[in-house]
């Protein structure tokens, strides 16, 4: 009737407690809650490592499975995303195989939720078999805002057809640089109470564009034909330009932020306060060779959460690998930290911490063990996560 799990340690959710304790679950899952060793009775299992909550991956793109390993690393943002567009036109049952394959990967790697971003119902057949729960980011962009009202209607179009299959669906700008204030101004009309998602400073000529209009930004405009008489510089970052054209969002999640500013995260509290803020640091070492400023965001109380971006970017789907890096670069933020913002935070930010998230009686979380972790709070390179349950 129950399964019963003992680990060097546990991780909550919350907080990392030592082995004396024993994680209770119905059959299917189910949390009963964590008792004493001496209250748990027979069959326990007892595991080396550290027994956590299921992992969530906050920002991927599972769609562009297909295009592992297509794009040479280091390219910068510009050159990778030229090569996105003409990836895209490849075989349906190619694109369909690497889905399978890339869920499986996330499955095995014990992630639980995604926040996927979809520019189309490629994934949907196979999201429809809720292996893993998902929030799926219907991701609209353009750079003529004379096109906005059709880009719109576009993207409701895609998420009606996710919502009528029972799954979680908003419609989400992409970045700051590729919507136009028109764009944007239409898109906050249907935020609701979804969460939603965007693209944030991912490099610094997206701060340029806005500041002064000058940058790398300018070519793309070019290269697309649209004319940028409509477009003044606001003096501002990228993210103060757009914040007063979403903060009406009920939760939102910005993603990479490698060229965030304290001044940015200060209004981003004052006026958009229910923010995370979602490190890729694999994604951002593949593109720009960049880390986003953790030190900064924990100083000044950011909510941060970890996702992967796509096989498009990166090397794995792997969460864990996700906090490897980080760790190789900030070696004192403490695991457990790191293990809340890969769990119960995430799920907040997905606006699924009633199911996921935390070891909460009633929560069915996903029962994960890392294995081949420091006693004292490190990941080494052979640490892995895989699911029990």
């Amino acid at each position: 009737m129950y399964q019963k799990f003992q680990a060097t340690q546990i991780f909550t959710g919350t907080e990392l407690l030592e082995d004396q304790l024993v994680l209770i679950t119905q059959k299917d899952g189910t949390i009963e809650g964590l008792v004493g060793i001496e209250e748990a009775g027979d069959d326990i299992q007892n595991w080396e490592g550290i027994i956590t909550p299921g992992l969530i991956n906050a920002h991927c793109h599972l769609e562009l499975s297909h295009m592992k390993g297509k794009i040479p690393a280091h390219t910068g943002l510009q050159e990778f995303v030229k090569q996105i567009v003409g990836l895209r036109k490849v075989d349906d049952p190619i694109i369909q195989a690497a889905i399978i394959a890339a869920e499986s990967e996330m499955y095995d790697n014990g992630i639980v939720a995604v926040g996927d971003i979809s520019n189309t119902t490629d994934t949907l057949a196979q999201k429809e078999k809720q292996l893993l729960a998902y929030y799926n980011f219907i991701e609209i962009y353009d750079l003529d805002p004379s096109r906005a009202t059709e880009k719109i209607k576009a993207g409701l179009a895609i998420q009606a057809q996710f919502q009528e299959r029972g799954l979680l669906a908003a419609v989400v700008p992409h970045a700051p640089y590729s919507c136009t204030f028109a764009l944007l101004k239409l898109l906050a009309t249907h935020f609701g109470s979804h969460t939603i998602t965007m693209h944030n400073q991912e490099t610094a000529a997206e701060n340029d564009f806005f500041e002064n209009k000058t940058g790398d930004f300018l070519g793309m405009y070019e290269r697309t034909k649209v004319s940028l008489d409509f477009f003044h510089a606001t003096g501002l970052s990228s993210l103060q330009s757009v914040l007063p054209k979403i903060k009406t969002a009920a939760t939102s999640i910005l993603v990479h932020n490698s060229f965030t500013s304290a001044a940015d995260i200060k209004a981003v509290k004052k006026e958009m306060p229910n923010t995370f803020w979602c490190l890729c640091p694999n994604a951002n070492q593949y593109i720009e060779q960049a880390m986003p400023p953790i030190e900064l965001l924990r100083t000044n109380g950011a909510n941060i959460i970890i996702g992967t971006d796509s096989y498009a970017s990166n090397w794995t789907l792997n969460i864990l690998d996700e906090l490897k890096t980080i760790q190789q670069h900030h070696p004192n933020i403490p695991l457990a930290e790191m293990l809340g913002w890969a769990t119960l935070k995430g799920a907040r930010a997905l606006q699924m911490e009633a199911q996921l998230g935390s070891f909460e009686k009633g929560k069915k979380p996903g029962v994960v063990l890392i294995e081949h972790a420091d006693t004292n709070g490190l990941l080494s390179k052979f640490s892995s996560a895989r699911r029990l349950t």
